[in-house]
C-alpha cells in the first residue's frame, strides 16, 4: 500500500527542480516514460512562451524578442532544451531498442514543432522589425540577432506558403532519415562478432588483445575469444594477426556495413538524403547544398574548399606514393614477388615496416599509458597551462557506473565547471567519441554566470581481469582531443547560451581539439604520466625518441585519407541535379585523385559515413584538414615561447576558447596569433616539403 502511494506521489524528474550539485542531470531517477511526457509538455511550454511574445503589444525590441527566447532560463521555458539533451546524448552513448523505438516516435513531432516555431510568420515580423530597427546593441548582442534572423531566414521564414509547406515535408523525411541511417548503422556494427575458439588463430596477437577478446566472450557467455567492430577490438587485429583469411573476413565485415539486403541497408538512405538536401537548399534560394552550408563557414564557399583540398593532394600525394610503395616492397620482400597488397593486409605490413624503420610500435607503448595516469597527465596539462583542477565528485549522479563526474576549479578555486568522461565501448553506445554537453553556459538575467557540464565519450581500450585499461598513443591523442573540445566547453564566457563554448561555425570547431593533440608527443608532456603500470618506471628516453621520430609514419598517406573523405562529402553535396547514381561507383569516382591503394568494388565508406549523413558535417568534413592548418599555426606559437607557458595559454583562452561565437573566427584567431594562418606550419609538422607554384 505504501509503495502504491509513494509510487503515485512520485513527480517527473524533469518537472522538478534537481536538486543535485550543481543542478546536474538527476540520472538515477529517471524513466524511459519520463522522456516522452516531458518532451510534450516541453513543446507545449515552448508554444506558450512564443504566444506570449507575438501576442506582446509593446512594439518589438531586442529585449521582449530576441533575448527573451535566449535568457528565459528559470527552468520552466527551458524544458524541451533540457529533457531534448539528456534524451539524444543518452541515445548515443546508452540506448536500447525501446529508446530507439521512442526515438523514431518523436524525431517527426520534433522535427515539425521546430519547423512550427521557425515558420511562424507573426514571429518571424517581430524578428525583421528589430533586425531592422533597434537600439545601439554591443557586438555581442548583434551577433545574436544576425544569427537569429539569418536562422530563420534559413529555415524558410521567407518562403510562400506552398514554399513552406514544401520545405516541411523535406525536413520532416531528412531527420527521420538520419535517425534511420544512425539507428541501422550501431545495429550493424554490434551484430557482427568473430568468434575463435581454435587458439591458433589468435597468432601474432598481442596479450591485451587476446585478454580483451576473452572479455568480450564472457561478456556474451561463450567460450574462447570475441573480436568486434570496435576500433579497441578491430584496430589490434588488423594489425597484429596473422591469420590472413580472418583479417580479410574483419576488414569486409567492416566495410560492407549497411550495405547487405537486410532491414539495415543505407544505401537508398544516404542517396535520398542528398536528394533532399539539396532541395532543401534549392528551395530556399541556393543552388546547391554546399553553397547554403558553406555562407556560414569561414571557407565561404566551395571554391575555397576544393583549393584546400588540392594543395593538401598537391603537397602530399608524393610523399604518399611512397609510403604505399614502401609497404608493398616490404610485403613482397617477405611473402615474395608475387604477392600482392590487398587493404586487408595495410594494417598488418605498416606496422612491421613501423617497426622496422622506427623500432616502435602501439603495444610497446601500452604499459606506460595506463588509463588512471593519462587522466592524471591530461588534468595536469590543464591545470599546468590554465591552473584548473579536476576534483570526481561520486554525488554527481551517471548514467552508467563506466562514467565518472568530476567537479572543475578555476585557477582562483571558484567553481568551473562539470566534467563527465566516459571511456570505454558496450552494446548500447555509438562507435568513435565525441564531445557534448548536458547544459550549456549563459548569464542569466540576474548576472549569475551559469556554468557548463561537459560530457566526453570515447571507446577506449577497457580493463581486463588481468591488466588495468592500458590505451595506445592513438587513444592518448583521442582523449585529448576530445578535452580540447571539452575546454572550449568550459571555458565559455559569454551572455548568450546560443553563442558560448562551442557554438561556433563548423570549420573553427576542431581547433581546441586538434590543438591539444600536438601535445602527445611533447617529452616535457609525457614525462608527467607515462609511467609503466607494474614497475613505476618512467617511459624511456630512447622510446620518446622514438615517438618523435616516427611521429611522421605514414602522415601523408593518413591525409590523402581524410582529403577523399572531405572530396567525398563535397561531390555529393556540390550536386546541382538529382542524384540518382549507384552509391558505390560513384563514392569510387568522388575521391580518386586523393587515392593512393587499390579500390575493392564492394566496399563502401558512404552508408557508414556518420558525419555526413547524419552528425552535422554534410558539406563541411573538410573542416577537421581545415582546423589542422589552424592547430599547428597555434601551436607553432606555443613552441616559440613553450609549450606550458601561461600566457601564451592566457591568451588562447581569453581569445579563443572563452569566446564561442561571439565574433567572426577569423578575428578572434588573428587576435590570438597575430596574423592568419598558413599552411605552412602543418608542412613542416609534417615533414612535407612545400610544393612549387609552377604550373604542371
Amino acid at each position: 500500500m505504501n509503495e502504491e502511494r509513494i509510487e503515485e506521489q512520485r513527480k517527473n524528474p524533469f518537472f522538478e527542480q534537481y536538486n543535485t550539485p550543481h543542478d546536474t542531470v538527476p540520472f538515477e531517477k529517471i524513466r524511459l516514460e519520463d522522456f516522452e511526457e516531458a518532451f510534450m509538455e516541453g513543446i507545449r511550454r515552448d508554444d506558450e512562451q512564443i504566444e506570449k511574445t507575438i501576442n506582446n503589444p509593446d512594439k518589438a525590441t531586442f529585449d521582449n524578442t530576441i533575448i527573451n527566447v535566449d535568457e528565459d532560463k528559470d527552468g520552466y521555458y527551458d524544458l524541451l532544451s533540457r529533457v531534448s539533451t539528456v534524451f539524444f546524448n543518452l541515445l548515443s552513448a546508452e540506448t536500447n531498442d525501446e529508446m530507439d523505438a521512442l526515438a523514431q516516435k518523436l524525431q517527426p513531432i520534433l522535427t515539425k514543432h521546430a519547423n512550427d516555431v521557425r515558420l511562424n510568420n507573426r514571429l518571424f515580423e517581430r524578428i525583421k522589425a528589430v533586425h531592422m530597427h533597434h537600439r545601439k546593441l554591443t557586438p555581442e548582442e548583434k551577433r545574436l540577432l544576425d544569427n537569429c534572423y539569418d536562422g530563420f531566414v534559413r529555415s524558410g521564414a521567407l518562403l510562400d506558403d506552398e514554399g513552406k509547406e514544401k520545405l516541411r515535408k523535406l525536413t520532416e523525411e531528412a531527420s527521420m532519415l538520419s535517425l534511420q541511417f544512425s539507428q541501422n548503422l550501431l545495429k550493424e556494427n554490434k551484430a557482427y562478432t568473430l568468434h575463435i575458439t581454435d587458439e591458433q588463430q589468435l597468432d601474432g596477437l598481442p596479450d591485451t588483445a587476446r585478454e580483451a577478446a576473452a572479455v568480450a566472450a564472457k561478456e556474451r557467455n561463450l567460450e574462447g575469444w570475441v573480436f568486434t567492430l570496435d576500433f579497441p577490438s578491430y584496430s589490434p587485429f588488423m594489425t597484429y594477426s596473422t591469420c590472413r583469411e580472418l583479417r580479410k573476413q574483419m576488414y569486409m565485415a567492416r566495410n560492407t556495413v549497411c550495405t547487405h539486403e537486410n532491414t539495415e541497408n543505407n544505401l537508398e538512405i544516404c542517396k535520398r538524403l542528398v536528394n533532399l538536401r539539396r532541395e532543401i537548399a534549392q528551395l530556399l534560394g541556393f543552388k546547391t547544398y554546399a553553397e547554403y552550408v558553406l555562407k556560414n563557414r569561414m571557407a565561404g564557399n566551395a571554391r575555397n574548399v576544393y583549393k584546400l583540398l588540392d594543395d593538401l593532394i598537391d603537397a602530399y600525394k608524393p610523399t604518399a606514393v611512397k609510403e604505399v610503395s614502401d609497404i608493398e616492397k616490404l610485403a613482397k620482400k617477405t611473402e615474395g614477388k608475387d604477392f600482392k597488397v590487398m587493404p586487408w593486409d595495410f594494417s598488418y605490413y605498416s606496422h612491421k615496416l613501423q617497426l622496422k624503420k622506427f623500432n616502435i610500435d602501439s603495444e610497446m607503448l601500452r604499459p606506460y599509458f595506463e588509463l588512471s595516469k593519462v587522466i592524471q597527465g591530461v588534468f595536469g596539462l590543464a591545470n599546468r597551462l590554465y591552473g584548473i583542477t579536476f576534483k570526481e565528485n561520486k554525488d554527481i549522479q551517471v548514467y552508467h557506473p563506466d562514467v565518472k563526474a568530476y567537479e572543475v576549479f578555476d585557477k582562483d578555486g571558484s567553481y568551473l565547471a562539470v566534467f563527465y568522461a566516459d571511456f570505454h565501448p558496450r552494446k548500447g553506445k555509438q562507435g568513435g567519441a565525441w564531445m557534448t554537453e548536458y547544459q550549456g553556459q549563459w548569464i542569466d538575467r540576474k548576472g549569475e554566470n551559469v556554468r557548463p557540464h561537459v560530457s566526453v565519450v570515447m571507446n577506449l581500450t577497457k580493463p581486463t581481469d588481468e591488466k588495468p585499461a592500458l590505451l595506445t598513443l592513438g587513444e592518448v591523442e583521442t582523449f585529448l582531443h576530445e578535452f580540447g573540445h571539452s575546454l572550449h566547453g568550459m571555458f565559455a564566457n559569454t551572455r548568450f547560451e546560443s553563442l558560448s563554448g562551442t557554438n561556433v561555425w563548423w570549420d573553427f570547431v576542431e581547433l581546441p581539439s586538434q590543438f591539444m593533440e600536438n601535445f602527445s608527443v611533447e617529452k616535457e608532456f609525457l614525462r608527467t604520466f607515462a609511467f609503466h603500470y607494474q614497475t613505476g618506471e618512467p617511459l624511456p628516453d630512447e622510446l620518446i625518441d622514438r615517438i618523435v621520430k616516427s611521429r611522421n609514419f605514414m602522415a601523408a598517406y593518413a591525409c590523402l585519407r581524410q582529403v577523399s573523405f572531405g572530396l567525398l562529402d563535397m561531390a555529393y553535396y556540390t550536386k546541382k541535379e538529382t542524384f540518382d547514381e549507384d552509391i558505390i561507383p560513384f563514392e569510387k569516382k568522388a575521391w580518386k585523385k586523393a587515392m593512393v591503394t587499390e579500390q575493392l568494388p564492394d566496399t563502401c565508406m558512404t552508408v557508414q559515413f556518420s558525419h555526413i549523413m547524419a552528425g552535422g558535417y554534410a558539406a563541411g568534413y573538410y573542416s577537421y584538414k581545415w582546423a589542422e592548418v589552424l592547430d599547428a599555426d597555434a601551436f607553432s606559437v606555443f613552441k616559440k615561447h613553450g609549450i606550458f607557458n601561461q600566457e601564451t595559454a592566457q591568451s588562447f583562452r581569453d581569445n579563443i576558447l572563452s569566446k564561442g561565437g561571439t565574433e567572426h573566427p577569423m578575428t578572434l584567431y588573428k587576435r590570438f596569433k597575430g596574423s592568419e594562418p598558413t599552411i605552412d606550419a602543418l608542412l613542416k609538422r609534417n615533414g612535407i616539403k612545400k610544393p612549387s607554384n609552377k604550373k604542371k
